[in-house]
């Protein structure tokens, strides 16, 4: 018997925006024992009304096929669309990474923020908090090369994702 591969996928759902909607998306996940690794909600300004709530999950092909089922039956939900099977689409994360340390640790921790197109949004005499835009891959990199030279907190905004080209949700 051959074993499943267990990928990631970002789905975007376009939702009512009213109250107890999130409680009822994140409920059926739970419920049913899927693993969110990344969410996040706002109100769209295109569509006055409506929330777009992007989800970062895992699972083999059928769970993902049960997940977008699932979403797809619950009343406010007026659409379900897996980015990373439909097309094209774009993935972003903003990070605040906040580094303590002096001397030279402070000097390799810019070069590393401007290799990495971080920018510093704070800064006192023995810390910097860097803002860092990118993939999920680029943030993780960036705080792997922070750890040694002082990294203190992280605090990540989860995905957001949007299809490219001329479709919309």
């Amino acid at each position: 018997m051959q074993e499943q591969q267990i990928n990631s996928h970002t789905i975007s759902v376009l939702v009512d925006n009213e109250p107890g909607v999130l409680a009822r998306v994140i409920g059926l996940f739970s419920g049913r024992g899927y693993n969110i690794e990344s969410l996040t909600v706002a109100e769209t300004r295109h569509k006055k009304g409506l929330s777009r709530i992007t989800i970062v999950t895992t699972g083999t092909a059928m769970i993902i096929e049960q997940i977008k089922a699932q979403l797809g039956r619950l009343v406010p939900i007026h659409s379900v669309a897996d980015l990373t099977m439909d097309g094209p689409s774009v993935e972003r994360e903003v990070a605040l990474v906040k580094v303590v340390g002096t001397g030279e640790h402070r000097v390799e921790a810019l070069r590393i923020a401007d290799i990495f197109r971080a920018r510093v949004v704070d800064s006192t005499n023995e810390s910097f908090v860097f803002e860092i835009v990118g993939d999920t891959g680029k943030l993780d990199a960036f705080a792997e090369l922070m750890k040694p030279l002082g990294l203190v907190d992280l605090s990540r905004s989860g995905v957001v994702a949007i299809s490219r080209g001329t479709e919309s949700l």
